[in-house]
C-alpha cells in the first residue's frame, strides 16, 4: 500500500554515494613527472656544472705544464751559459795580467837589441834594470810585493833559511844574505825568501873558562 507514495527528496539524496572528482589520478602523475623532471634537471645543471669545471681545470693543467716546460728550457739554456761564462772566465782569467806584461817584455826586447847594435854592456844593462823596475811596478800593481829580507829578525812564514854566518856585530837570528827573493800575494806569501841567517860567533876561551868554572864548581 505504501509502494505508491514516493520517497521524500532528501531520503533519496542521503542513499546515493557522492561521486569523486574525476581528475585526481591525473594531477597526482602530472605532480609526480614534474617533480622527477625537475631533479633530473638539477641533476644535469650540476653535471653541467662539474664537466665546466673539470674542463678549466684541464685548461689550467695544460697551461701550468706548458709554463714549467718553458722555464724548464729557460732554465737548461741559463745553466749553459753559466757554464760556458765560467770556462771562459777560467781560460782568461789572467788576460789583464798579461796584458800589462807585455810592455815588459816590449822594453826587455829593446834592451837586448840596443845592446846588439850599441856593443856597450852599459846599454844593455841600463835597458835591462829600467825593465826590471818595470815588471816590478806591473807586480805592484797585481798586488804582487817583495819579502823585506836583509836586516830583518828571521820569520819562518816568510823566510826560508838556508844556512847560518857566525858574527860578532850582528844579532843572533837576524837575515844577513838572500839568495832567492819572497813575494806575497796580497796578504798572503806565494814564496818564502831564501835567506841566511846570522849566529852569534862564540869568543876565544869561552869554552875553556866554561869548562873551567864547572870544574871549580864540581
Amino acid at each position: 500500500m505504501n509502494e505508491n507514495y514516493p520517497l521524500p527528496e532528501e531520503a533519496q539524496g542521503d542513499d546515493v554515494a557522492p561521486t569523486p572528482p574525476a581528475d585526481q589520478p591525473e594531477n597526482a602523475s602530472a605532480a609526480l613527472e614534474s617533480e622527477v623532471a625537475e631533479e633530473n634537471s638539477q641533476q644535469n645543471e650540476e653535471v653541467t656544472n662539474l664537466t665546466n669545471r673539470l674542463v678549466e681545470k684541464n685548461e689550467e693543467l695544460d697551461a701550468l705544464n706548458d709554463k714549467y716546460l718553458r722555464l724548464a728550457a729557460e732554465f737548461d739554456n741559463y745553466k749553459r751559459r753559466v757554464q760556458r761564462d765560467q770556462r771562459d772566465t777560467i781560460r782568461f782569467a789572467n788576460e789583464k795580467l798579461f796584458k800589462d806584461l807585455l810592455p815588459t817584455l816590449d822594453n826587455l826586447e829593446r834592451a837586448l837589441q840596443s845592446g846588439r847594435e850599441q856593443e856597450r854592456i852599459e846599454g844593455l844593462l841600463e835597458g835591462v834594470d829600467l825593465t826590471y823596475k818595470h815588471f816590478l811596478d806591473t807586480l805592484q800593481k797585481m798586488g804582487i810585493k817583495q819579502v823585506t829580507s836583509v836586516g830583518e829578525v828571521f820569520d819562518p812564514a816568510q823566510h826560508q833559511a838556508v844556512g847560518q854566518v857566525e858574527s860578532t856585530t850582528i844579532p843572533d837570528n837576524v837575515v844577513v844574505d838572500e839568495y832567492q827573493k819572497g813575494y806575497f800575494l796580497h796578504d798572503r806569501i806565494i814564496r818564502p825568501a831564501m835567506v841566511t841567517v846570522a849566529k852569534t860567533k862564540a869568543e876565544p876561551g869561552d869554552g875553556e873558562g866554561q869548562e873551567s868554572k864547572e870544574g871549580a864548581e864540581a
